[in-house]
């Protein structure tokens, strides 16, 4: 891949105790940790899936579980 900015995204507000929102919605350079970023944020409301996404190509790199309703 040619170029290393990988975007944080979800169809839900994303909220990260440890980030910032205004750093959540810009590009991050790294991949190790705009993955490592997502993988400690969740959805508001809760349960929503969280993607990292190569911006030039648009391909998904990770894709974070959405949580299963309990029964």
């Amino acid at each position: 891949m040619a170029s290393a900015e990988y975007r944080i995204e979800s169809q839900l507000a994303i909220v990260n105790r440890f980030v910032p929102a205004s750093s959540l919605a810009r590009p991050f350079g790294d991949l190790s940790l705009a993955v490592a970023v997502a993988a400690k944020s969740e959805t508001t409301p809760s349960g929503g899936e969280i993607r990292v996404v190569h911006v030039p190509s648009g391909e998904v790199l990770f894709r974070s579980a959405a949580a299963q309703p309990r029964t």
